[in-house]
């Protein structure tokens, strides 16, 4: 075997060997993704429930919530980052990291001081390779996000953005995570989560677009007793409908990353297996070579030998 067939027959051994790497992680990714496609799904129904209730008790309530006033009172904002922990997912974190250099750079212009937090190993190599600080980093279930997790989340950045200028607090609350809308389809978003923005148009109440719905006439919406006051319930609502925020942004990251990731090994499988076809049409072809160059010395010498005789 000459060294060109030996190098290429070394080829497609490693290349099969990625192309069944590819395989696994694909399968992988689509055993888990329709559990993260429904979760996303049930979490939303969630999400755009306790957005109605909260605008329920905002109409009865006065809105002078701390999660609703805007902060003046120092310059830094918060921008969390939900990124993925391992690669192999395609553009699915260089997508979210994109978006958050745009929106960093659009707040520095702005005259405000980004706070960086991210949830996903990616994130946390890639701003830590730049040098920028981050002030909170959550790693290792992205593509399967626990309550838990949600929580530890959603209070630290609650206390964060409760908190008084000389503790650190800051003023607004930004998050950039992927949004799932099919498996073909997955859309980086930049959400403005805090402070809350609540809208009391004359025809319907709504909250970050997510309420009672357009075309609902305020007149006719139900009627409350609340105790012990409508201020109180709303104290309590308003930090799980921020809560229900992230972990929805959450849960649709998780199953983004997984589509992504299926997507793209199932793109490296059948690379990989046209690269293979494409090298052993390669090797075939410097056989057949050598075989005719073996062939034509054959002949050659026994031409020289016959005519040696002569």
């Amino acid at each position: 075997m000459s060294g060109s067939q030996r190098a290429l027959k070394q080829r497609i051994r490693s290349t099969e060997t990625l192309q069944k790497i590819f395989r696994a992680m694909e399968m992988i990714a689509a055993s888990r993704v329709g559990k993260a496609r429904a979760g996303a799904e049930s979490i939303t129904t969630y999400d755009s429930a306790i957005a109605a209730a909260v605008a329920a008790v905002s109409a009865h309530a006065k809105l002078d919530h701390p999660l609703i006033t805007e902060r003046t009172d120092t310059n830094r904002v918060a921008v969390l980052a939900v990124t993925s922990d391992r690669g192999m997912a395609g553009a699915y974190s260089a997508s979210i990291l994109r978006e958050t250099e745009r929106l960093l750079e659009r707040l520095r212009e702005e005259g405000k001081d980004p706070v960086i937090y991210v949830s996903g190993r990616r994130g946390l190599s890639y701003f830590n390779f730049r040098g920028m600080e981050v002030r909170r980093a959550w790693t290792g279930d992205s593509d399967k996000p626990t309550e838990e997790r949600t929580m530890e989340i959603a209070k630290t950045l609650l206390a964060a953005f409760l908190k008084s200028p000389e503790a650190g607090g800051v003023s607004e609350l930004y998050m950039v995570y992927t949004k799932f809308r099919s498996m073909v389809s997955q859309v980086p978003q930049v959400r403005k989560m805090l402070p809350i923005k609540v809208i009391d148009p004359d025809e319907a109440i709504q909250i970050d677009g997510m309420g009672l719905g357009e075309g609902t006439d305020k007149s006719v919406m139900p009627l409350y007793d609340f105790e012990p006051s409508a201020e109180e319930v709303l104290e309590t609502v308003m930090p799980l409908y921020v809560e229900s925020r992230i972990r929805t942004a959450l849960l649709h990251a998780a199953a983004a990353e997984l589509a992504s990731r299926q997507n793209a090994m199932h793109a490296a499988t059948d690379n990989a297996s046209n690269l293979i076809n494409t090298l052993t049409l390669d090797m075939n072809k410097a056989r057949q070579a050598d075989i005719t160059t073996e062939i034509t010395e054959i002949v050659s010498g026994a031409d020289a030998l016959q005519d040696s005789k002569k």
